[in-house]
């Protein structure tokens, strides 16, 4: 869903990683992606969690918990111990929502959210993904984007497990432009390193 003035969403099949998605290029320039608690509205919707609203309050904890799945996801991914404060969060965001799984008429499955914390349940769904992600339930590994200045977590169900991006059309892209720039212009480097001298 792209609304004037914001990024569009970086959708995965992975709904834990493409929440943390939902921040990019952590170590350049961040992209928000839901700024405000109407996008955190409109990502859920998209992601096929609908709520109508969403308070400051609930929007504050849905960027709790997206920061504790991607520093969970990032430990596991380079296979280190989990930090204890992002797993007490992803555990109080699964224990409070109370989200049921549908079977809809076409077979699929799908998320009914209760009237009375919606928010919180859809929480409680994305932190219940990452549980069974980082608890290895899934066939797949977690890995971290290999661009230098996004190094996002995503869960790679590739056949070779090599992955290296979080995203191709972005910033695997870039770094092929970067490759095939730098193979057109091989002495561009040398040539600003002589003319300095």
């Amino acid at each position: 869903m792209r609304r004037a003035g914001f990024p569009e969403f970086r959708l995965g099949s992975v709904l834990a990683t493409s929440f943390t998605g939902t921040l990019s290029e952590r170590h350049g320039d961040p992209v928000e992606r839901i700024p405000t608690p109407q996008r955190l509205v409109d990502w859920l919707a998209v992601s096929g969690l609908p709520v109508e609203s969403c308070t400051q309050t609930q929007f504050e904890l849905a960027h709790e918990l997206r920061e504790s799945i991607h520093a969970a996801a990032t430990a596991a991914a380079v296979q280190d111990p989990l930090p204890a404060t992002a797993v007490e969060v992803i555990n109080d965001r699964s224990i409070g929502g109370s989200a049921a799984a549908i079977l809809t008429p076409d077979g699929g499955r799908q998320w009914r959210l209760g009237p009375a914390s919606p928010v919180e349940d859809a929480l409680g769904v994305i932190a219940a993904d990452a549980i069974s992600i980082l608890a290895g339930e899934h066939d797949g590994r977690l890995a971290l984007c290999a661009s230098p200045t996004c190094r996002a977590a995503f869960f790679d169900t590739s056949r070779s497990r090599t992955r290296r991006w979080c995203d191709m059309n972005t910033c695997g892209n870039r770094q092929k432009k970067a490759r095939f720039n730098a193979n057109r212009h091989p002495n561009a480097g040398q040539v600003q390193d002589s003319s300095s001298r």
